[in-house]
């Protein structure tokens, strides 16, 4: 017999309550992480969907070899003719597809074997948490590397190898929180309840676990979005991401980098890019600890 949905009210945070935490003279930090965060994401976003309006083509040299900033070229060029400002600005759409991509791999991975480890136990719980644990041992950008070279024969896809490089390493993250959450909601009451009633563990890991395990997700979501940032970076500063004449941030600093030997280097080929992944990456990260202090119980108390 199937069990009656119940709910839990106390679990709950609706964008009403937000709105009133962030209104809140108590909730100041909170409220400036939350919407400095959110206004630096909203840039990038726009920035990304508006590339081909703001910039033309960065996989096409210039005639202006080596130039500094100027009017025709606000963020100046290489000294092989690529716009930077163009770069820069293609580069924060690919930065936030292989992020956005390689997150909801992440998700359609993690989030069912976190639910169904925590919740069933046993031998499956052993072995997955096993698993989960001797990936996550292994340094995020060294693993990275370890699935982006594997892939590397599928230059077809350059995208789909990178995005699967970054979302095996926070696999495990991910894992681990919605396991340990489940762990945790499967001993309420009303669990037990709707055990007792007779509806599967199928039935109760969707209809009552899962919608009180998921809040969880959206804070280790940006926190990690953080991070991936930075792992693409690294990825394309080595050598392992995109292939050129890809406009990412990282292999424009890997090129930036290789003119320091000249007498005059360019300055503006590294300051850029770099200014952007601190931009996104701050973004991220400030709009995680807001959000972090919106959806945690404790610190809506003490907001309040």
């Amino acid at each position: 017999m199937a069990a009656p949905v119940l709910t839990v009210s106390h679990r709950r945070f609706s964008v009403a309550q937000a709105r009133a935490l962030l209104r809140a003279g108590k909730g100041t930090q909170a409220r400036t992480f939350t919407l400095v965060g959110l206004a630096l994401v909203a840039f990038f976003l726009l920035l990304a969907l508006a590339a081909p309006l703001l910039a033309a083509d960065p996989t096409v040299p210039t005639q202006d070899l080596g130039q500094a900033p100027s009017g025709a070229h606000p963020f100046g060029t290489t000294r092989i003719g690529f716009d930077v400002y163009a770069q820069a600005v293609w580069g924060s759409r690919i930065a936030l597809e292989v992020v956005l991509a390689a997150s909801a791999l992440s998700l359609v991975v993690a989030v069912p074997l976190g639910l169904f480890s925590g919740y069933l136990g046993g031998w499956l719980d052993r072995a997955l948490v096993l698993v989960m644990d001797s990936i996550y041992a292994f340094p995020g950008l060294l693993l990275a590397i370890v699935v982006a070279t594997l892939f590397r024969p599928a230059a077809q896809l350059p995208f789909l190898g990178v995005s699967l490089a970054i979302s095996v390493v926070y696999i495990p993250q991910y894992f681990r929180v919605v396991r340990n959450q489940t762990a945790g909601v499967k001993a309420e009451p009303y669990v037990e309840a709707a055990r007792a009633l007779g509806a599967r563990p199928r039935h109760i890991v969707s209809k009552y676990v899962f919608y009180n395990v998921v809040p969880s997700v959206p804070v280790i979501l940006t926190l990690n979005a953080a991070d991936a940032i930075l792992t693409l970076a690294g990825l394309g500063f080595l050598g392992y991401g995109l292939p050129p004449p890809t406009p990412e941030w990282g292999y424009n600093l890997s090129r930036a980098a290789s003119e320091i030997a000249y007498a005059q280097p360019l300055w503006w080929t590294s300051v850029f890019p770099g200014l952007f992944i601190v931009l996104l990456v701050v973004g991220i990260t400030l709009l995680g600890e807001g959000l972090n202090d919106l959806l945690n119980p404790l610190l809506r108390e003490r907001a309040r």
